[in-house]
């Protein structure tokens, strides 16, 4: 796991002038990798490769970065894990390929070397993002692992193209100049609380989407970013993934488990090999617990586990965590985070994620990681379930708002979606007993509103769409940006039922730019290395293969993954609840953010230049006299507030 960087001057550079900025670009982004630095420059070429490395397999100068193969032809920076990478290594040397190290690094390049950079690509599992110099086709491969667990961005500044792991690189070139915002990433990220790809927030600048590649040809440079962005391919699409596991699914529920078993304990052993130790972050859901239990049957000693324990009871399962880790048996280990320790964190948000991200569970997942790293270098996590098991309440609520939405007229929906909050208390007092009884339960005056603005659209995408966008963009920017929205957008394959809809879209979309987002930049941080079983491509390929019962069956989700801990773990000790990994952000506005909060909302600050200001004093005075829970929606603002203060100004 490390950090990449780089750039191409399709005139060629001085050797010794490029030596200097191209360490610029790795010097930003060193907590990525803080074990070592490699740079690689080719003024002729004018091919610049700089690599930050974070020591995990072969810790020796023979796993070091750029790193040619053993052919000569490609030399490359590469950042992540190739898992499994010891069989296909074994199959290299049986085909008389010789070796000098035992990184995956050097198995990816001796691939590329036998069989070429797309055969390999198809060979290597795990999560990766990589920039590999082909001197024989005279080219530059980059190239973005399956599921997007790796972030990569390229961007076109003055006829050169950069490159690297994270904004902060590119923005250390002295040709990025003065940054300028993309309209259409602000829209999206209004809707969303991040950028999806391939765009990114700044113009000339993309994101790699998951699962694709794009090549670049030294003698033939790309003109502007969005010319790169139609040059992108695919070598792996969850679409097409879904719908071939659809297509042909297990003969029966007994055939899938034991299928996804296999491929879920191949890719839990698979994540241990590495040259230090490996933990596993353990939170006493179902995901981590049955990674963790999987992980004590293969291990030859106790595994350590680690559960961070939140003062606030509404987030805190540590309890829960820890009569789990006792019945492992694994060395388990606890630290205490505060409300004031979160707190803190929020002046470091903008240079650990350097896209506006809106995301609140990223303040308790970069608190989870300081304080992981202090102990530990690898950690195993639960992520992915959700979206490959249907493991969302989300999916359960949707269902039911589409059966709502027979009931109820659009117009009728339309007019609730707009009442004010008095209003809709007494709209709510009416409706009540005809609600659904999981949303009947729940239902609140804000909540109503939010169903209601859901309802009144035409059809599940465009609902699915209205439930993940917070604001409408064209009521909440200034410049008007004639943008739908990916979730609506997004292209899928034919006769899809409502729940795979709405599980694709999040394997496509939420996963790689929210999720997996949000973990990548608040681990790596610190120069932590989260492994996640669950997003193995061929665990995601065999979930797709099972029947719905044992992904959501209408009720629940995860069934599969259910049951497969009642093998390990008696039932009471993880069947509960689901608690939230997030921070009381209603509370925190109307607390100790107030004063912060004032000042951006006051109409004096930069972001009404971008945002309506009316709508936002509109909305912020109704948050603060209580008659509305706005809480996420301004922290949107908020969170955009404090990006353009580090990066715009």
């Amino acid at each position: 796991m490390c950090g990449i960087a780089g750039y191409l001057a399709f005139q060629g550079f001085e050797p010794d002038s490029a030596r200097r900025t191209l360490k610029a670009m790795c010097d930003s982004i060193q907590h990525r990798g803080p074990d070592a630095e490699g740079l690689f420059v080719d003024g002729g070429s004018g091919v610049a490769l700089g690599h930050r490395r974070l020591s995990i397999v072969d810790l020796s100068e023979t796993g070091a970065q750029p790193m040619d193969s053993p052919s000569g032809r490609f030399t490359i920076v590469y950042n992540g894990e190739i898992y499994g990478f010891l069989e296909l290594r074994q199959q290299l040397i049986d085909l008389g390929v010789s070796l000098r190290g035992t990184s995956d690094t050097e198995v990816l390049l001796a691939a590329m070397d036998l069989w070429g950079v797309h055969k390999a690509l198809e060979l290597s599992h795990g999560m990766f993002a990589f920039a590999v110099y082909d001197r024989k086709e005279n080219r530059v491969v980059f190239a973005r692992d399956r599921l997007g667990k790796k972030p990569l961005y390229i961007g076109l500044k003055s006829g050169k193209l950069l490159f690297g792991s994270e904004l902060k690189a590119l923005r250390a070139h002295p040709e990025f100049g003065a940054p300028a915002a993309c309209p259409r990433a602000q829209a999206q990220y209004v809707r969303y609380g991040f950028v999806p790809a391939p765009l990114s927030i700044y113009r000339d600048v993309i994101k790699l989407p998951a699962g694709t590649l794009v090549e670049v040809q030294l003698d033939a440079p790309p003109t502007s970013a969005d010319a790169l962005s139609e040059r992108i391919e695919s070598f792996w699409d969850i679409r097409q993934c879904a719908a071939e596991g659809l297509a042909e699914p297990y003969e029966d529920e007994n055939h899938a488990l034991k299928a996804i078993e296999a491929e879920l304990g191949r890719a839990v052993q698979d994540r241990m090999v590495a040259d230090v130790p490996v933990g596993t972050f353990l939170s006493g859901g179902i995901d981590s617990t049955l990674i963790t239990a999987i992980m004590q049957e293969q291990a030859p000693s106790k595994v350590t586990s680690f559960t961070v324990r939140f003062e606030d009871k509404d987030l805190n399962e540590a309890d829960h965590a820890a009569a789990i880790a006792s019945y492992l048996g694994t060395n388990h280990h606890e630290v205490t985070a505060t409300p004031r320790m979160a707190f803190d964190l929020l002046d470091s948000l903008p240079a650990v994620y350097d896209e506006p991200f809106a995301d609140p569970s990223a303040i308790p997942t970069l608190l989870v990681s300081q304080l992981a790293q202090r102990q530990l270098k690898v950690v195993l996590s639960g992520d992915g379930g959700d979206e490959s098991f249907g493991g969302y309440e989300r999916y359960a609520r949707m269902l039911a708002m589409q059966k709502l939405a027979q009931k109820l007229p659009r117009p009728a929906a339309a007019a609730i979606a707009s009442a004010p909050g008095g209003v809709s208390k007494a709209i709510m007092s009416v409706l009540r007993p005809a609600l659904p009884g999981s949303m009947r339960e729940q239902m609140t005056p804000d909540r109503l509103s939010k169903v209601a603005d859901i309802v009144r659209h035409p059809n599940l995408r465009s609902r699915y769409n209205s439930m993940f966008s917070l604001w409408e963009p064209s009521a909440a920017l200034r410049a008007q940006v004639n943008d739908t929205g990916v979730y609506q957008a997004r292209d899928l394959p034919n006769g899809l039922s409502d729940t795979d809809t709405m599980m694709m879209l999040d394997s496509g979309i939420y996963l790689p730019e929210g999720i997996l987002v949000k973990v990548d930049r608040a681990s790596m941080s610190v120069g932590l290395e989260v492994r996640a079983p669950l997003l193995d491509d061929r665990v995601v390929a065999a979930a797709w293969r099972s029947p719905n019962t044992l992904r959501f069956n209408g009720k629940v989700g995860k069934v599969a993954l259910r049951q497969l801990v009642d093998k390990r773990i008696p039932k009471s000790l993880y069947d509960r609840p689901k608690q939230g990994f997030g921070v009381p952000m209603n509370e925190w506005l109307r607390g100790p953010l107030k004063e912060v909060a004032q000042g951006v909302f006051s109409g004096d600050s930069a972001v009404c230049e971008i945002f309506d200001p009316a709508l936002l004093q509109r909305r912020w005075r109704e948050h603060l006299d209580g008659s509305r829970n706005w809480g996420p929606h301004l922290w949107f603002v908020l969170a955009y507030s404090f990006w353009h203060r580090r990066w715009m100004q």
